[in-house]
């Protein structure tokens, strides 16, 4: 896996501009902030987000892989204010579930999701090595 950043560019904090990777590739459907049981135990926007990244490691889990493998991330969120104003205690959170990996990522607002309480949904993009 190759991280890219093109010359001249920015260092992207948190994030990769691009991921090059060869291999298997795992698509995990959108997972939201509840439990393996689908229920919502907090309302707050950073534990939800990192109860769908939990979620997200779990399914990772089931063909072998891990966060480290990771490509990208499609974060949708109802309230982009919120997510902007706790980017440290979702980085906090992130850490905990995914370590320092920070693949490509893109975080779309949305006015609403499927599940009624959820506030953020989280896709992911996967490849394991040949």
């Amino acid at each position: 896996m190759k991280f890219l950043n093109p010359p001249g560019w920015r260092p992207a904090k948190g994030y990769a501009n691009g991921v090059l990777a060869t291999g298997r590739m795992v698509f995990v459907g959108g997972q939201v902030g509840w439990t393996a049981d689908q229920r919502f135990e907090t309302g707050d926007l950073v534990g939800q987000c990192e109860q769908a990244l939990r979620n997200i490691v779990d399914v990772l889990a089931e063909a072998g892989a891990g966060p480290e493998h990771v490509v990208r991330l499609t974060w949708y969120v109802i309230d982009k204010r919120e997510y902007l104003a706790r980017q440290s205690d979702l980085g906090e959170a992130y850490r905990r579930v995914m370590g320092r990996h920070f693949p490509a990522m893109t975080m779309v607002q949305v006015s609403a999701l499927v599940e009624d309480e959820a506030l953020v949904e989280i896709e992911a993009t996967a490849v394991l090595g040949q």
